[in-house]
């Protein structure tokens, strides 16, 4: 035979393997019978190895030829196109990047984040408030009588509201370990209308419990809307307080209970100049009870929440009056955002109850005064819960990637007490629009119409404030993976 062709050479060597294969797979009788002898003498040990080796070149097989097929996809795949894209707006006051710890990765690495944002705050208000709430709308704030805080008009700066924070994860066989540590630069109580450190969040959780200083259950910050002005609606629940919670369902659907530090103010109205009242303490000796249940869809959200506390005062006075007693302030948060298209949406709230101001945005005192009827000698005025009820209305709008817009209406009503005086809080207004660009990520300025009114409860007066506000701000995150 000829070994040069190259077509003979082929024909050969095919003859020569399928013989091969033949011989192999196909044995005459006499020689499988032969083969069957021989396996029968053998070891059975000898044939359980056989049978191993067997199976590891099958397996080995198998592999190769799985690389193969790899190899070969790779070589003919067509590289793949990244396309560049912009981050959607944050709301300023509470961004998901500042206000929620990063989920846990899949292979279960801890974390640590370092963030926050520089914010300047520059403006015109028309109108007069109280001097240490210069840069913020809050209608408890504003004049109760004419020119109390006079003169009309004035330009403001001011970054109170850059802030920092750091906060990690760290997997643990008890569930995922959160911590959170914040700060910013807005002064209130002793410090207020101070450019000063203030805590935010001072926060930890394990799995399915909490504790320390963070938002109450009885809050729902999604309602806040997109907005440059600090303070927020006056007509939503917005608290952050001391507490231990538990949490036993997480994810789209939630719940979560908590034990929160107690507080509450009282207004002796009419009466604040009496000695009488001098020796009137309050006494917080239970906990405040608060918890919320969270539906989560493809439209948007649905949370339900609800406030118990018990508000005591005793009277320290030895006198022919005792004055003290207990009031329950209780509550109810009815919450959402509707999602109605990818770029619309709503806010909503609906807040009613009694001695629930202290959880409230902005809303004066929880606890009115009130004549005693039939006139009992010993009682002649005692302290009542006051009713309340307030709504929120928003909606924030993407135009595009660069530029959005909010604009919106929050309203609180109090039911006074007959002890009060005349030029007491009563009804509260705050609206806002405004236009908000982003040039680039982690960058934001935009402008915003703010507008804010007092009601007094029997005098009539009323006093309104009118701002435009410019704003711009400079976000920062580094996320640590170990």
């Amino acid at each position: 035979m000829n070994m040069t062709n190259p077509l003979n050479w082929k024909t050969y060597a095919g003859l020569t393997l399928a013989l091969a294969a033949a011989l192999l797979f196909f044995p005459s009788s006499a020689t499988a019978q032969t083969a069957q002898t021989q396996e029968t003498t053998k070891p059975t040990s000898e044939v359980d190895q056989l049978k191993q080796r067997l199976q590891q070149l099958e397996q080995t097989v198998v592999e190769l030829k799985g690389q193969i097929d790899a190899i070969e996809t790779k070589k003919s795949a067509t590289p793949a196109i990244v396309e560049a894209t912009y981050s959607e707006p944050a709301t300023p006051a509470e961004t998901p990047s500042t206000e929620s710890a990063k989920p846990q990765d899949n292979k279960g690495e801890s974390t640590f984040t370092i963030y926050g944002f520089a914010m300047l705050d520059a403006g015109y208000q028309f109108k007069q408030n109280h001097p240490d709430w210069f840069d913020v709308i809050r209608p408890t704030k504003l004049p109760s009588f004419p020119n109390e805080f006079a003169p009309n008009g004035k330009t403001y700066f001011g970054v109170r509201q850059s802030r920092l924070g750091v906060k990690s994860t760290t997997p643990t066989k008890y569930g995922e370990l959160k911590t959170q540590f914040e700060f910013e630069l807005f002064g209130t109580g002793v410090d207020a209308g101070q450019t000063t450190f203030r805590l935010r969040h001072a926060y930890g959780e394990l799995g399915q419990f909490g504790a320390g200083q963070t938002w109450s259950p009885f809050m729902d910050i999604d309602v806040f809307p997109n907005s440059l002005e600090y303070w927020g609606p006056n007509g939503m629940v917005f608290f952050r307080n001391l507490q231990f919670r538990w949490m036993p369902l997480k994810g789209r659907n939630a719940v979560t209970i908590a034990v929160e530090r107690p507080g509450a103010s009282g207004d002796q109205g009419v009466f604040q100049d009496r000695i009488e009242l001098q020796g009137i303490k309050p006494k917080f000796d239970l906990p405040d009870l608060s918890g919320n249940v969270r539906f989560t869809r493809d439209w948007g959200y649905f949370q339900a929440a609800g406030m118990l506390r018990r508000i005591k005062w005793v009277d320290t006075t030895n006198d022919a009056f005792d004055l003290g007693g207990t009031e329950v302030g209780a509550g109810i948060n009815l919450t959402s955002n509707l999602k109605f298209t990818p770029n619309d949406t709503g806010r909503f709230a609906f807040v009613f109850g009694q001695g629930i101001q202290n959880y409230m945005n902005d809303a004066p005192v929880d606890v009115g005064i009130e004549l005693t009827p039939g006139g009992d000698p010993r009682r002649p005025i005692k302290g009542v819960a006051l009713p309340m009820w307030s709504m929120v209305a928003f909606l924030d709008h993407n135009w595009n990637k660069r530029f959005s817009t909010a604009i919106g209406y929050s309203f609180m009503d109090i039911d006074n007490s007959n002890g009060q005086a005349a030029n007491a809080y009563h009804r509260g207004h705050y609206g806002l629009g405004n236009l908000l660009f982003y040039p680039t990520d982690n960058v934001m300025l935009g402008g915003e119409f703010q507008w804010g009114r007092r009601e007094n409860f029997l005098d009539g007066f009323k006093s309104d404030d009118f701002r435009i506000q410019f704003s711009f701000r400079y976000n920062f995150s580094k996320t640590f993976a170990y």
